[in-house]
């Protein structure tokens, strides 16, 4: 198998409410849009937002995405903060928020002395 492309679908209780939050409070550009839904670049991958659901997110499935500057989008989104930035054990700077429906996005930054930084090259 080959995968070519991937997306993360979200459902929301308010898809409207959610794709407003997607797109102005997080600042995601819209990579197409169609009746009923829009998708959205996130890093190397979309995330769609379409459709509608009754149900809460559940706490096993959560956006990680990751940011330049961590301080920065704390300021921005301060309202929508569930826990702020520290330094998690693993080295990565994380703070959690939550869209409109509660679901779980960690906004992570490396910082610049985390393995994941290095330059392994010789």
């Amino acid at each position: 198998m080959e995968i070519l492309s991937s997306r993360i679908l979200v459902r929301s209780r308010d898809p409207e409410r959610a794709r407003t939050f997607y797109r102005d409070v997080l600042g995601l550009a819209v990579y197409r849009e169609f009746p009923g839904g829009t998708v959205f670049f996130l890093g190397q991958g979309f995330l769609e937002v379409s459709g509608s659901t009754t149900e809460d997110p559940t706490g096993g499935t959560q956006l990680w995405l990751q940011v330049r500057d961590l301080a920065e989008a704390a300021g921005e989104l301060s309202e929508h903060v569930v826990r702020p930035a520290r330094r998690e054990p693993w080295g990565l700077d994380e703070m959690w928020i939550a869209d409109p429906d509660g679901r779980r996005i960690v906004l992570v930054e490396i910082p610049a002395d985390h393995p994941l930084r290095r330059d392994v090259r010789e």
